[in-house]
C-alpha cells in the first residue's frame, strides 16, 4: 500500500536499531516515518512440574519499577523462536522445558516497530540455576495459574506482551491444571 523510497539508519545497537523511512501513500502523499527495527522475540509462559507458573520479577530501568514478566529475550541471528525461547527459559529462571509449544505470534507495537512476538507454552518445566546476564535484575515468582490468570486480566502483569502471553494461553493452562503432577 505504501512505497519505500529510501531508508536511513539513524541509530543501532545489538538488540535493535532506528531507521527513518521516506514513503509514499498510495495517494501520493510523501513523508518520513520513523522506525524501531526489531530483530523480533520470543515469549515463554513456564509451568512447572508441579503446575505453577514461574513469573520473572523484573527491575525495568526505563520505566523505574519492578514488574511481572515470563521469561523472554530477542531473537539473535541464526536463531529460532523455539530455539530463544529455551535460551531465555534456561538463563531466567534456569529452566529446562519436557514440552515447549508454540501459542501464536503478534506485533508487539506496530504503530512504531516491526517487532514480532513468538509466544510458546513451556509444560513440564524442572528449575535450576539460572544464567541472567549482569544487567538482569530479577527473581523468581511461583504462582497456580488461577493467580497468574488474574493477574493479566488485573494488570498486575504489566508487561503487555507477557500479560498476552498468559491470556494466550489460558485454555493450555487450565487443561494443564487438570493434569496431575509429575
Amino acid at each position: 500500500m505504501w512505497q519505500t523510497l529510501s531508508t536511513n539508519l539513524l541509530w543501532e545497537s545489538r538488540w535493535y536499531g532506528l531507521r527513518q523511512d521516506r514513503v509514499r501513500t498510495a495517494s501520493g502523499h510523501e513523508f518520513d516515518y520513523t522506525i524501531v527495527d526489531h530483530p523480533g522475540a520470543a515469549w515463554v509462559v513456564p509451568v512447572t512440574t508441579d503446575n505453577r507458573l514461574a513469573l520473572v520479577w523484573h527491575y525495568r530501568y526505563p520505566v523505574d519499577d519492578w514488574c511481572y514478566e515470563v521469561p523472554a529475550g530477542g531473537i539473535s541471528p541464526g536463531l529460532a523462536p523455539e530455539e530463544v525461547a529455551r535460551r531465555e527459559l534456561l538463563e531466567e529462571i534456569g529452566g529446562t522445558a519436557a514440552d515447549l509449544r508454540y501459542v501464536g505470534r503478534f506485533y508487539t507495537s506496530n504503530g512504531i516497530s516491526n517487532e514480532v512476538a513468538y509466544v510458546y507454552l513451556a509444560s513440564g518445566v524442572e528449575l535450576g540455576e539460572s544464567h541472567r546476564e549482569p544487567t538482569e535484575l530479577m527473581e523468581v515468582r511461583l504462582v497456580s495459574v488461577a493467580e497468574a490468570l488474574t493477574m493479566a486480566r488485573e494488570g498486575e502483569i504489566a508487561d503487555g506482551p507477557s500479560a498476552l502471553a498468559v491470556l494466550w494461553c489460558e485454555p493450555l493452562l487450565q487443561a494443564c491444571v487438570h493434569q496431575r503432577p509429575g
